[in-house]
Parts: structure tokens; sequence; C-alpha cells
């Protein structure tokens, strides 16, 4: 995946502007920036899910803006609050089950259901994870990991993911960058975004958003 002078100008100005990124296959990135440095954009657009306003990007053979409909068939995003949220009243394991129901169809209930939601957990680093535990009950990294489940279960090329530090202490996010980088080493590449890029130093390759953009 590659960006070069990525931006997006809304209503009230930019977004975010100039982005440069080089993510080689199977490479994780951490994008680091405060509230409001345009880092959940930054990932909809790489997604496909947003156009920007200039700049282009590269997502395997596909190209931005110019063919967004197939960078979304390729790019999957995780937990990304207001746009992919889990369901509270949802288990675990309904979770994954509503996902692979999405991609498979009816003919992927016959296929052993359990044990292939056992391996949706598993591929992302939560196979001893209880199916039947509610989703509100979930841990924060616990919850990333779900979202990194249920959005590999669409074998993406490209996931991408937002404030996966939110509410964990130092050590628990060092586990969770430790995790992502076993996702992405297994062929995956992850970008995603954080609020501090210390945690990820030993795991991801660092891209620190300006904290303030010319308006």
């Amino acid at each position: 995946m590659r960006a070069r002078d990525l931006s997006l100008r809304g209503s009230r100005g930019w977004v975010f502007q100039g982005v440069d990124l080089d993510v080689p296959a199977g490479g994780l990135a951490a994008v680091g920036g405060i509230a409001g440095s345009g880092r959940t954009a930054l990932l909809l657009a790489l997604g496909g899910r947003m156009r920007p306003s200039g700049g282009t990007a590269v997502i395997g053979t596909h190209r931005i803006p110019r063919d967004l409909r197939a960078v979304q068939r390729v790019a999957a995003l995780g937990i990304v609050p207001g746009v992919t949220d889990l369901d509270p009243a949802l288990t675990v394991g309904e979770h994954v089950s509503e996902a692979l129901d999405l991609h498979e169809g009816l003919l992927g209930r016959w296929r052993g259901r359990r044990g292939r939601v056992r391996a949706a957990l598993e591929r992302a680093g939560i196979g001893g994870l209880d199916p039947k535990t509610l989703a509100e009950d979930l841990a924060p990294d616990e919850a990333q990991l779900l979202g990194v489940a249920l959005a590999l279960v669409g074998e993406p090329g490209l996931l991408l993911l937002d404030d996966v530090d939110e509410g964990l202490p130092f050590e628990r996010q060092r586990e969770l960058w430790r995790r992502l980088r076993a996702v992405a080493d297994a062929g995956v590449t992850v970008v995603a975004s954080c609020h501090d890029l210390g945690p990820a130093a030993e795991f991801a390759a660092p891209v620190r958003l300006l904290e303030e953009v010319r308006r």
C-alpha cells in the first residue's frame, strides 16, 4: 500500500493533508495523532469508504480515488467507532457467526460452524475467548481483536483499525500490537491508528499525523 500527498478537505477545512504512507504487503503501520488529527478519516479514505480531495493511493493493484469500489472489496475495517461498532447485546460467537453467514452464505452452515468460529478467533489471537461472552463484557483489547476476527473472515488484503490503544494501559497496548504484528506476519497488511506510538515501536512502522493542519 502506498499513499502520496493524500488529503481530505471538508466543509470546515482540511481533515488531513499531505499524507505519505508506504506499507509493504504483510506490513504493520501505526498511525499516531491526537483527536482531531484526521486518523479515522484517513483510514476510511484508505479503505475506499471516503473520497480524498487530493493525492493518490495504491492498494494492491487498485488506485484511489479511481477504483474506490475495488478497494472496498480488498480492504476491511476492524472496529471503527461510529462505523463498525460491535452490538453489545450479541455474544462473541454470534458476531462471528453473522460474519461467516455474510461471506459464506447458507452453505457455510454445513461446514462445521463451531469449529469455524473457533478458527476465526484463533486467527486474531483470541482463541481462548469464550464464544458465549457478550460483546459489552469484553475488555477494550478483546473487542479490538474480535473486530479483527470479523474482518479477517472476508480474507482482506488490507485491514484498517481505529483507536486501538483506547482505554488500555501501556503493557496491554504492547500485547495488542504484538498480536497485530502476528496478523500482519500471516500475510495481511495492517494499518492501525492510535494516540500513543510508544507501545507500538517494537512491532510497527510509525506514522505521525500533524496535530494541526492548515485550515
